[in-house]
């Protein structure tokens, strides 16, 4: 069974975005820092960059993305992400056309989900006191709640990836929903869907993609 990404999923995301994007400074100041301090960190820059502005984003969407795209880029690792989304296909790529799907990537999310980051009723965001212990090396993970304003919780986990002393985002799971591999099936069925064209798969590149069950989950 395939079914469309939940519409209080592409909220999530949007808000977890937001989240993401805002250790980019303190991380410049302490790139020693803890993932989860690091995290929990930017909660407070993010109730104050949006809470008391989300009216006034809603009118000016254009503004609110032009935010996300400057901070996103020195937090999230777009560039081991999209090799990611590509899996098996990266390797036959162009480097021209590896770098196209990364930038085309990148600001679609931006497009689509900045949007949705005003319209998300959300009474509070908290990381977890108790982390899981990293299980490899360089690597980390970050688990954190969504609390809506009817009392509804939703979970959050990021993976990270330590790369040149800076811990980046390489991908997110959303109210168990792994978008890292959401994103990778949906590559794979445009491509088969389009012949094996690298270029037509990369122009018609949309992140409103439909998830599978084993989808579910880390």
């Amino acid at each position: 069974m395939r079914v469309h990404l939940p519409s209080v999923t592409r909220w999530l995301l949007a808000l977890v975005l937001c989240v993401v994007m805002m250790p980019a400074q303190a991380q410049a100041n302490a790139p020693s820092q803890a993932p989860d301090e690091l995290i929990r960190q930017s909660i407070d820059d993010l109730m104050g960059k949006i809470e008391g502005r989300r009216g006034y984003f809603s009118e000016h969407v254009d503004e609110l993305e032009a935010l996300v795209e400057e901070s996103l880029h020195d937090v999230a690792d777009f560039r081991y992400i999209g090799a990611s989304v590509m899996g098996r296909y990266f390797r036959n790529a162009t480097p021209a056309q590896r770098s196209r799907f990364v930038d085309t990537f990148r600001q679609t999310l931006i497009d689509t989900y900045a949007k949705g980051l005003v319209t998300f009723d959300y009474r509070e965001i908290r990381v977890l006191d108790q982390q899981q212990a990293s299980r490899e090396p360089g690597q980390a993970s970050v688990d954190m709640e969504v609390v809506a304003n009817d009392g509804a919780v939703y979970p959050v986990s990021y993976s990270l990836r330590l790369s040149g002393g800076e811990w980046k985002v390489v991908n997110v799971i959303v109210n168990g929903i792994n978008l890292g591999l959401t994103f990778r099936n949906q590559f794979d069925q445009a491509m088969r869907d389009n012949g094996r064209d690298y270029d037509a798969t990369i122009n018609g590149w949309s992140p409103e993609v439909e998830i599978g069950d084993e989808e579910q989950g880390a």
